[in-house]
């Protein structure tokens, strides 16, 4: 407890210290916390000088690796920032100082079961290639089979990094809990949601054979590609804490400088970037979803003819059918626009609910997206585009889901990594020629002999059992009418004696009454009558439940 008391101590002071309760509008912070700023904290804002986006950047960056990654994190959700804050967070660097190189090497051999690191590898080097807040890589040779000789790279999950994690994600669940209590605006910001989501794939980060499994996925679906080459993952040596991949030589996308040098074709490179998107989503429905700069490289090889090499698997998104194909409907109307289309889109896919209505939701589309397209299409940022639509829609009540966040936040990233390669990109006119192409696939005649292909081998094993089937079917019908027409032959039977024992229930009320006012009346001769009457009447009535049962 004491711990943790002493880590939410060092939290709010950075937080203090970079003025980050001045981002706070006034009006949402109650009097009592204005007050304990002042009285409790006395800590000044020692950065007064810079933006607050900046600030934020700077505190995050000295809380650590797991505030680091919610920062990137909180980048992409711009339907919750300014985009002043959003666009600081961007640059978030994810490098962090290394851990000692020879426990790397004892924490390889331990989950490798080996006595010592050079029975499965040569040139193993204990200075790391790379460092970042989740694990560091080291290179190796591999030394055995049919890959010996193999340049690999290990990647090893720092050192008890799963109970730092833990504890800051607790407190970061305290403060989300606050926030969405005492901020106004609380509700909308959904800060529980965010952590919740943060959670996630910061955990699914921590296991490497679940990177490993994504890796192996991509290359399959990128195999004998000309546009992305996915390193080569040795499952024998990969376990939840280590993984080892093959090494790539590649230039890094973002040294534009040495690309240009090689005589890359950077025309041709950018529009694959966007080739490789729209292929992972609409294809595959499995894309690379963390695809920022640093985990993105180009091949040395055929510079006229420019190949990408991915890395860092991380973090995959995965779309159904049905959120594909509105998708690809969506863009193509906002290509057209036709905002009446988008509109009636989002409600038909559930995103919106079914009450919202059409016409004012077509009016908002059309409000914020008719300024946009007022610009060059060369100049329209297309993730930009999917940002303002998703904030439209959340007005009338859209619940954003995760893959739709994931593939914002990617298509933000292949947009800023097209344009940075060649500012003249024009990503409408790249990707509307893939969208229309894949639509016809999916809707035309080829889609309908594909989809007989693909059941064909199911209906050749079902076909010898449809008579069986169909006479089973009928035969069962055959039974069930039966059964219903017995069902109504007994309720119409029961409704014939509900009704006669109404009718005798009302007769023998008669007689009570004309009973009750002889007996008044005082008439002699009735009693002897009464009660012969009576007996009558009890005996017949027994006899009919007796017949009914």
């Amino acid at each position: 407890m004491s711990t943790r008391l002493k880590r939410l101590y060092k939290i709010t002071q950075t937080m203090l210290s970079y003025g980050l309760d001045e981002i706070i509008p006034a009006h949402w912070l109650p009097w009592s916390v204005r007050l304990g700023r002042h009285l409790l904290f006395w800590i000044p804002n020692k950065h007064k000088q810079q933006p607050a986006g900046v600030r934020l950047r700077l505190a995050l960056e000295s809380l650590g690796p797991v505030w680091v990654k919610f920062g990137q994190m909180l980048s992409t959700r711009r339907d919750l920032l300014p985009p002043d804050i959003a666009n600081e967070l961007a640059v978030l660097q994810d490098k962090v100082k290394a851990f000692d190189g020879q426990q790397a090497q004892r924490l390889i051999e331990k989950a490798l079961e080996l006595e010592n690191i050079h029975d499965a590898f040569d040139d193993f080097m204990v200075q790391p290639l790379a460092s970042a807040s989740i694990a560091q890589v080291h290179t190796a040779t591999l030394k055995h089979g049919d890959d010996a000789g193999t340049e690999v790279v290990i990647k090893v999950i720092r050192p008890d990094i799963r109970p730092t994690i833990d504890a800051d994600l607790r407190l970061m669940e305290t403060l989300a809990s606050v926030l969405a209590r005492h901020l106004p605006d609380g509700r909308r910001l959904k800060p529980r949601e965010v952590v919740k989501e943060y959670r996630k794939t910061l955990i699914d980060e921590l296991d490497l054979l679940r990177e490993a499994a994504n890796a192996i996925q991509l290359k399959r679906n990128f195999a004998d590609s000309k546009l992305l080459y996915i390193p080569t993952v040795f499952s024998d040596y990969s376990r939840p804490n280590v993984m080892v991949m093959e090494r790539i030589d590649g230039i890094p996308v973002s040294d534009v400088d040495t690309l240009m040098a090689m005589g890359v074709d950077m025309k041709k490179l950018a529009e694959r970037g966007v080739e490789v998107f729209f292929t992972q989503v609409f294809r595959d429905s499995f894309f690379h979803a963390d695809m920022h700069p640093g985990n993105i490289f180009v091949s040395r090889q055929h510079p006229d003819d420019p190949q990408y090499l991915g890395i860092d698997f991380g973090i995959v998104g995965t779309l159904n059918r049905e959120d594909k194909r509105y998708l690809a409907e969506n863009f193509l109307a906002f290509f057209n626009r036709d905002y009446r289309k988008v509109a009636e889109l989002h409600i038909d896919s559930g995103w919106v609910p079914k009450h919202v209505n059409v016409e004012e939701f077509e009016s908002a589309i059309r409000t914020v997206c008719e300024p946009i397209f007022n610009k060059p299409l060369a100049e329209i940022s297309f993730g930009n585009v999917l940002v303002n639509l998703f904030n439209t829609a959340r007005r009338f009540e859209m619940e954003v889901q995760p893959q739709l966040v994931l593939l914002q936040k990617t298509l933000l990233y292949v947009e800023g990594l097209g344009r940075t390669l060649y500012p003249q990109l024009d990503l409408w006119k790249t990707a509307k020629p893939f969208l229309e192409r894949w639509m016809h696939e999916q809707l035309g005649w080829r889609a309908v002999i594909r989809s007989v292909k693909e059941n064909a081998p199911f209906w050749a094993e079902k076909l010898p059992e449809m008579p069986t089937l169909l006479y089973d079917y009928l035969n069962t019908q055959r039974h069930q009418a039966d059964y219903q027409q017995r069902m109504m032959l007994q309720l119409a039977e029961q409704q014939r004696q509900h009704a006669q024992q109404v009718w005798w229930g009302m007769i023998t009320a008669a007689m009570l009454v004309s009973t009750t006012l002889l007996v008044v009346a005082k008439v002699a001769w009735f009693y002897p009558a009464a009660t012969g009457a009576a007996a009558l009447v009890s005996a017949w009535l027994s006899w009919r439940r007796k017949r009914s049962s």
